[in-house]
């Protein structure tokens, strides 16, 4: 067993974890592996004591009633995860949870969800749903492929940048072409499909980060993406 560990806490796999989403945190696990180490994999779920060492934290979607139920939870675990944000923590939002680390989401009837602000962004539920096959370019990861299904619309506020520039699809609002959010080593995506499979880069990254973090140094492994590749070279041919 590698002697180096990482820390990967999912957030809520029992309600925010659709759209294949959990496939992010098999590829994390496997790629840290690949690099060098051994990861330990800690579900959180309402109610669970949050541990207290966290390398990687990475979240999923799920529906309003999903949101609805984890959001009096995800408010008292707000201030340690603002911590772990501002201090540089690799995180990986997606959908539901990346809505949640803005500041609110609005329903569509008019009910304000609170989120805990990580992300300077707001989502207003919107009339239309935003769904298709979606490519986003990545000064910092090239081109990030997916697959987007919300409804949510999300505007950045002045505080936080975009993950990329939308070259096919919706993106955050279908308006800005912007896809995503940063800040710091925080990532948030509407990308299911799931994300991290077809975008090895930003599993690397995140790892990487990690591992510079808690370790002071990355040697990275040079691992064969064929399959990746191929996966990416299929998806970005299809339609929306």
């Amino acid at each position: 067993m590698n002697e180096k560990q990482l820390k990967i806490v999912q957030l809520y796999s029992r309600d925010m974890n659709i759209y294949g989403d959990n496939g992010n945190l098999l590829v994390l696990e496997k790629r840290a592996v690949w690099h060098g180490y051994t990861p330990e994999i800690i579900c959180y779920n309402p109610g669970d004591p949050f541990p207290e060492e966290v390398d990687i934290v990475i979240g999923g979607g799920g529906q309003d009633s999903g949101q609805g139920t984890i959001q009096d939870d995800l408010l008292t675990i707000a201030e340690r995860l603002r911590t772990l944000a501002d201090s540089g923590t690799p995180m990986l939002m997606i959908c539901g949870l990346y809505q949640l680390f803005g500041r609110f989401f609005k329903t569509i009837d008019g009910t304000t969800i609170k989120g805990i602000g990580v992300l300077d962004l707001e989502t207003h539920a919107g009339a239309e749903r935003l769904i298709g096959n979606i490519t986003t370019h990545s000064t910092e990861f090239g081109d990030i492929i997916g697959y987007e299904n919300h409804s949510g619309q999300t505007f950045l506020g002045s505080e936080t940048r975009a993950l990329g520039t939308v070259q096919k699809g919706a993106g955050n609002n279908g308006q800005d072409d912007t896809e995503g959010a940063r800040y710091n080593n925080v990532i948030g995506s509407y990308l299911h499909g799931s994300l991290l499979p077809k975008n090895p880069a930003i599993a690397d990254f995140l790892i990487e980060q990690a591992a510079i973090k808690k370790y002071g140094e990355f040697t990275p492994t040079v691992i064969d993406d064929r399959f990746a590749t191929i996966a990416r070279e299929h998806a970005i041919k299809r339609p929306r």
